[in-house]
């Protein structure tokens, strides 16, 4: 059996590339040849060194066609619909397009070859639904929980995510305001920033650079899926401020759909303190796992309080840390092979 995998954005190598990972391993581990559409067979390497897995057998080709001769295919959208030609085709958006027209007669013929539509979250899902006219399923992305273990932990702070200005705003400058004012009050802390940073960014991150220079920040970029490990198992807080000053509503694609990291985190025992919008909604449950922030101020205060009271932080890192198997590779592969 073969199966084909179409995703635009592989060399960005972030969360969506690694919900492709998951859906790869999945058909591998039932049997299917897996061909990734690349021009540059270089990708199966880059892929296995981000996200620390094993792609043995994956073979990078110039063109799917589509899906023609292959027994299944997932293909990752772009905001449009294909005209999909393998025996089971499976179409995932990873982002929450609006105004695309997509209820058109011609998409609704090409999606009567689509066996399944599935999103990242239900943040995702509830914008695709009313604009493809479609019922989607959630299939949350695979996270490598069992390999993000709690290290010797220090005072750390940490964010891991793309320098990016573009698509989705991730506002390490706001995590960078806030932690100046930490400093005021808990003077021995260090933040950390690390993330790949995207073509065009390079203005952003001398910013970021700027507005750190002469304190105890970090910048970290590229890092590798053992740098990220030991990141996060030294930290005891993760700070988002992903999609900070946008309206959900109004552009869905500019925040955070899901938020894979934060999920990474609490299997390090790290908690979460991330901008209450987007998929960090469905992973966060405020008080209880983690904390919901809307005002740099309440990130401020939150992040204090959790300092000044070590019972409380063990607590929660330990409540974090349990709900972060919902999202394990292996649940991911449970509920995915459902469709192939």
């Amino acid at each position: 059996m073969k199966a084909c995998i179409f995703n635009p954005y592989l060399e960005t190598l972030g969360g969506g590339e690694r919900y492709t990972v998951g859906v790869i391993n999945s058909f591998s581990k039932k049997g299917y040849k897996v061909y990734i559409e690349w021009k540059d067979e270089s990708i199966v390497e880059k892929l296995e060194k981000r996200f620390g897995v094993s792609l043995e057998g994956v073979k990078a080709v110039e063109s799917i066609e589509r899906g023609d001769g292959y027994d299944a295919c997932f293909w990752v959208s772009d905001g449009s619909i294909p005209t999909l030609r393998s025996r089971n085709n499976i179409l995932h958006f990873q982002v929450p397009f609006t105004n695309t027209s997509g209820r058109t007669l011609m998409n609704r013929m090409k999606l009567f070859r689509i066996k399944q539509v599935v999103c990242n979250s239900e943040f995702t899902k509830n914008f695709i639904d009313r604009e493809y006219g479609v019922n989607s399923k959630v299939v949350y992305p695979p996270v490598s929980v069992s390999q993000f273990k709690p290290g010797r932990k220090q005072n750390l702070i940490c964010y891991i995510g793309r320098f990016s200005k573009l698509t989705q705003q991730k506002r390490q400058d706001v995590l960078i305001e806030v932690f100046k004012k930490f400093l005021k009050v808990n003077k021995n802390w260090k933040l950390v920033l690390a993330g790949g940073a995207e073509v065009g960014n390079g203005d952003f991150t001398q910013k970021l650079a700027k507005m750190a220079r002469g304190y105890p920040i970090e910048i970290v970029l590229s890092p590798s899926f053992s740098e990220v490990k030991e990141i996060m198992g030294s930290a005891k807080l993760f700070w988002s401020a992903s999609g900070y000053g946008i309206d959900e509503n109004k552009e869905p694609g500019k925040v955070e759909h899901f938020g894979i990291t934060v999920v990474e985190a609490m299997a390090a025992r790290v908690i979460p303190l991330v901008h209450n919008k987007g998929g960090h909604k469905e992973t966060v449950v405020h008080g209880e796992n983690g904390y919901l922030w809307d005002k740099k101020s309440e990130l401020l205060r939150y992040s204090l309080a959790l300092a000044d009271n070590y019972k409380s932080m063990k607590a929660m890192s330990v409540v974090a840390h349990r709900e972060s198997k919902k999202y394990s590779e292996d649940a991911f592969v449970n509920e995915f092979t459902k469709l192939i």
